[in-house]
């Protein structure tokens, strides 16, 4: 290729109100970095910017990388900042790594997916809360793209499978107003609460929640076990061992998994980040995104932006979640779906997982029966 070096754009918010996730997906990069670095003559050149949560100010970053001439980025969190971005990525040619779960319908020529699509995990939640939990449900999040359309998917899932959505609510992005919230749960009595809350809001509902119910003598995990599908260690450190445990969570990686490669990750990233706990699926999908564009860089036979984001089709990466790759239509990863139980400890215990990696369906064409979430034995999913 005609280039030596190549500039890498990374925008990560370290700091702000999900600073502890973006502190994770910047460990998984520079782990992966390190990897890379060791092992092939590839010269990455990592330009790093914190946006800290601010959409703005990832425009503005983004834009300062893409006219110094990057053209390859590996960042953003909340899909609010994604969809703010897509537009200068078309404008200069550019291709977005995103390394984060998120609401799906949504393909575009310009991004490469490595985190979660709909199908991997709003499927096995509802799945498995009806099969465990019951039939009635909750819904709170934050008031953007992403918890509205996660709720939505959820409900018209939910609905078709015999469930019933009692109640929707919506906390501004960092509110911390949700007295109301809780009591109307406490009212209404769901079976479960479906949350799609980020940031401060989700760590203070969760130990709020907590509180008001031990309070009443209510036993909160098992009355009213909370659920969601971005809850990781990273957010259990910051909820904080009062509340952070018997939660549940639908994810592609927890550090839990029992592969040779996780072993190896998570022996690497509680080593070289011992301030930081344990890796989180935002770390895994960061890591995933930036062993791929280096493979993609070494594959491909020319610096063209597109030649190289098809390179990326060529490889499998055994991740520590297990096989990974990409899928030619849509650009977003192949993952194995599993459900966790966290505990006192920031960790989740997995009681129940896919067989298999499963085909990304972020526009949810396909039905949710065209794979099996399989319990693990003994898992006690809603015990104390």
């Amino acid at each position: 290729m005609a280039s030596s070096v190549h500039r890498i754009g990374v925008l990560l918010s370290t700091t702000g109100s999900y600073g502890r996730v973006g502190r994770s997906m910047q460990n998984g990069l520079q782990l992966a970095a390190s990897e890379i670095a060791a092992t092939t003559e590839l010269q990455l050149q990592f330009e790093c910017a914190d946006p800290s949560g601010d959409n703005v100010r990832y425009c503005v970053e983004a834009e300062r990388m893409l006219r110094s001439g990057i053209r390859h980025i590996i960042g953003c969190y909340t899909s609010s900042s994604r969809k703010e971005l897509l537009p200068l990525f078309e404008r200069y040619g550019a291709v977005l790594w995103y390394p984060a779960h998120y609401e799906g319908f949504e393909s575009s020529d310009n991004v490469v997916y490595t985190g979660t699509a709909p199908n991997h995990h709003m499927y096995p939640l509802v799945e498995f809360m009806l099969g465990n939990a019951g039939a009635t449900a909750y819904c709170i999040g934050s008031d953007y793209i992403w918890a509205w359309e996660s709720n939505r998917v959820f409900r018209e899932e939910f609905a078709r499978r015999g469930g019933r959505v009692l109640q929707e609510s919506y906390i501004p992005i960092d509110g911390t107003e949700i007295d109301g919230c809780i009591e109307q749960i406490l009212h209404l009595q769901p079976d479960f609460v479906f949350n799609s809350l980020i940031g401060h809001s989700s760590y203070h509902f969760f130990r709020k929640f907590r509180d008001v119910c031990e309070q009443r003598n209510i036993a909160q995990s098992t009355r009213f076990p909370v659920v969601s599908c971005n809850l990781s260690e990273a957010d259990l450190m910051e909820i904080g061992p009062q509340a952070c445990d018997a939660h549940l969570s639908s994810s592609v990686y927890f550090s839990s998994v029992e592969t040779a490669e996780n072993n190896i990750f998570v022996q690497k990233y509680c080593r070289d980040y011992p301030g930081d706990g344990l890796p989180t699926v935002e770390a895994e999908a960061t890591y995933i995104a930036t062993h791929l564009l280096a493979a993609a860089l070494i594959s491909s036979p020319s610096d063209d932006v597109m030649a190289v984001r098809r390179a990326a089709l060529q490889h499998h990466l055994w991740a520590p979640q297990g096989e990974v790759f990409l899928d030619p239509l849509t650009y977003h990863a192949h993952l194995t779906p599993r459900m966790g139980r966290s505990t006192a400890q920031g960790s989740f215990e997995i009681v129940a997982q896919a067989l298999r990696p499963v085909r990304p369906d972020p526009y949810l064409v396909s039905s949710s029966t065209e794979w099996m979430l399989l319990p693990i034995e003994d898992s006690g999913v809603l015990q104390t």
